[in-house]
């Protein structure tokens, strides 16, 4: 059984247990750190311990909220810390899928707001208007709108729900929803009414004062929404249909709950979601950027994000050599007929760079590793003994994307994946898919991530391949996984063309899911480069291919560590881990002396120097760096450091060689100090 512990809690307790003796004995400096501590607010984020039942505080994990998420996000009340007195009034958060009230809220409140936009506007047009993952929205053929137009509609959608309308279902011809569309003077929706297939055509009714096309659900009556409860929340611009040369409408989102009390939770998620934002917390500890000259979605890696890149990759690396991977490195261009044969200049064309001509050849920048690793494949003779054969590479990509799609880390156009690739006989399958969830369990440990969310895709309508190796390979996926124990759901008819696949999201610290992990059979590419092996009989037989990310790209999932972490980095993973801070500049060359020792024994150290000790350590702590070793007269004398830990508090005075033996234990054991 896991224990949650609030930060404070953690604090005093590694404080404690870590450091009495240190404490007791606290010269000049350490009186001083602790004095300054007393005095001004260390900014330990709202991070939760969670006490694992064989290793005590080896693994740490941070989250706004550290308790079972078993739908939405669960999310402590507004204005509390996230401390284990307060668990019992959390609120866990409903979704479309598992209350079905929530969705006829969400989707009436779109039918109640369009009804106050005409009200309020006459001349707006009105389009469609679904519920989505968090609320609604609804699109409007109409003059801009600003927040001061909201705040009017929803002032009016107020009055609506305050009216208790019901809402009332009613089937009617194609001919005459035309004419009452026609009425109405609905342009929009006379193009809706013709994509319809089905009849009869079913209008719903708010009271006898507005109507719409829809198939439902609604709720009974608009006094089922708690006004309380519903927030317009943003106005973006809109093509109809999606289409750029079709008219720009006004998209209004909204978000409706329940009750308020699920509002104020939501809210409270959103302010935290946007204090942990990627692209903020990247530029505030100068980790990444995307450089306007150099263009859009292309990442500039600074020192700081590098070395934790670097981190990432090397870990990465050792782990895959460990599970019999080997490894590669290719090109980043090729002919522009290698992707003619792997099918993506049929398939994929218009998210590949134009090509470019190179001594009257046509070149072309690859949008995947995957041809790559198949010429690697082909470059001799297998025999059956070779199988599996696995391959890995760190290999950077470039796909052509809009730029209003682009994204921070999590949507660019040049982009690093942990890709690889088996190839092996048939009745490998299960055992090499057993060892791709193993070693995906493995690296995604590492980094706190121990709640996944796992589909299995089977084979859709349209696939290459004879039913015998769809059914061996869906049953060697199903088997893999029953094997490993892990839940799952199947998407049935929702595999890739060339084979069936298993997609895994990792869940960060505010119960959002996020898709990194996918393991792909594929039956196509081997077929399209006539890759062969010898069999025992003498006789050429085709291998099965099994694509394999577990990061998905480097880019996407350091974004996604940043704000699962707030930009506050377990010790292992910081680019600093340690800054080296004097009482007065007089003790500055000691502090040069420490931290050579201890980049000398593979801490990632620094000096800061030339303010006041007051100001250096609030710096380090907006800096987020896990450990300060303050420096001052007493600790030159006795050639020691006052050591304060970030997330364990002040942990006293102590020798250079202990301080530097107990982080690297730290970080051998990732764990804190």
């Amino acid at each position: 059984m896991a224990v949650f512990l609030g930060h404070r809690a953690i604090a005093m307790a590694l404080s404690l247990s870590l450091s009495k003796h240190c404490l007791l004995s606290c010269p000049s400096s350490a009186r001083l750190l602790s004095h300054f501590s007393s005095k001004c607010h260390f900014n330990v984020s709202p991070s939760f311990a969670i006490l694992n039942r064989t290793s005590g505080l080896r693994r740490a994990k941070f989250s706004a909220v550290a308790t079972e998420v078993t739908e939405k996000p669960t999310v402590p009340p507004p204005g509390e810390d996230g401390d284990a007195n307060v668990s019992e009034r959390r609120v866990v958060l409903p979704t479309n899928e598992s209350s079905e009230k929530l969705l006829r809220i969400r989707h009436t409140c779109a039918h109640v707001m369009a009804m106050a936009v005409q009200k309020v506007y006459p001349d707006a047009k009105v389009t469609i208007g679904p519920w989505i993952e968090n609320g609604f929205y609804y699109d409007f053929d109409m003059e801009p709108l600003t927040d001061k137009d909201l705040k009017k509609i929803k002032k009016e959608m107020d009055r609506i729900i305050g009216k208790r309308l019901p809402l009332i279902r009613e089937e009617v011809s194609r001919d005459e929803a035309q004419q009452r569309i026609m009425a109405a003077n609905e342009p929009y929706k006379m193009e809706i009414l013709d994509s319809i297939k089905e009849e009869p055509i079913t209008i719903y009714h708010i009271g006898n004062e507005w109507w719409d096309l829809c198939a439902g659900p609604h709720v009974e009556s608009t006094g089922e929404i708690e006004r309380k409860a519903v927030e317009l929340e943003s106005v973006a611009g809109a093509y109809w249909r999606g289409d750029t040369n079709k008219p720009m409408l006004q998209r209004i989102y909204g978000t409706a709950w329940e009750n308020e009390e699920q509002l104020k939770a939501y809210l409270h998620f959103k302010e935290e979601a946007k204090r942990r934002d990627h692209r903020r917390i990247g530029q505030d500890l100068d980790l990444f950027s995307i450089q306007d000259e150099a263009g859009g979605g292309l990442v500039f890696w600074h020192p700081k994000g590098a070395i934790q890149r670097h981190i990432i990759e090397d870990s990465w690396k050792k782990i895959h050599i460990q599970h019999g991977y080997d490894l590669l490195y290719t090109p980043h261009v090729a002919k522009a007929d290698l992707w003619k044969i792997s099918g993506h200049l049929d398939f994929y064309r218009e998210n590949m760079f134009d090509q470019m001509e190179i001594e009257e050849e046509l070149y072309q920048l690859r949008p995947m590793n995957c041809p790559y690793h198949i010429l690697v494949y082909k470059r001799k003779l297998h025999s059956y003994r070779d199988f599996p054969i696995r391959v890995a590479e760190l290999g950077t990509v470039y796909r052509y994307e809009l730029s209003g799609s682009l994204h921070g880390l999590f949507r660019v156009r040049g982009f690093t994946q942990d890709d690889a690739h088996i190839f092996c006989l048939d009745y490998q399958i299960k055992d090499e898919i057993k060892g791709v969830l193993d070693l995906t369990e493995e690296i995604l440990l590492q980094f706190g991530f121990d709640k996944y969310e796992v589909n299995l895709s089977t084979r859709p309508e349209k696939s290459v391949g004879d039913d015998e190796i769809w059914e061996k390979a869906t049953v060697a996926l199903q088997d893999a996984l029953n094997d490993k124990g892990w839940d799952y759901q199947i998407d049935d008819g929702g595999g890739a063309f060339y084979g069936p696949k298993i997609d895994l999201k990792i869940e960060d610290a505010l119960g959002r899911k996020w898709q990194c992990s996918t393991i792909q059979v594929d039956f196509n590419l081997p077929q399209r480069f006539d890759i062969t092996y010898v069999d025992s009989n003498q006789e050429k037989k085709r291998p099965i291919m099994i694509h394999r990310a577990v990061l998905g790209s480097l880019e996407r999932f350091f974004g996604v560590l940043i704000e699962h972490y707030a930009g506050d980095f377990p010790l292992w993973l910081s680019p600093v881990q340690a800054r080296v801070l004097p009482v007065t500049d007089t003790q500055l060359e000691y502090c040069n002396e420490v931290t050579k020792k201890l980049r000398a024994s593979g801490i990632r150290a620094e000096v800061c120097s030339g303010e006041r000790l007051p100001k250096l350590i609030r710096t380090s702590e907006k800096l987020k760096i896990p450990l300060m070793a303050v420096v001052g007269p007493k600790e030159v004398e006795t050639q020691c450091v006052t050591v304060r830990s970030r997330f364990g508090g002040e942990l006293g005075t102590m020798q250079v060689d202990e301080f530097i033996c107990r982080v690297n234990h730290a970080i051998e054991t990732r764990t804190f100090l």
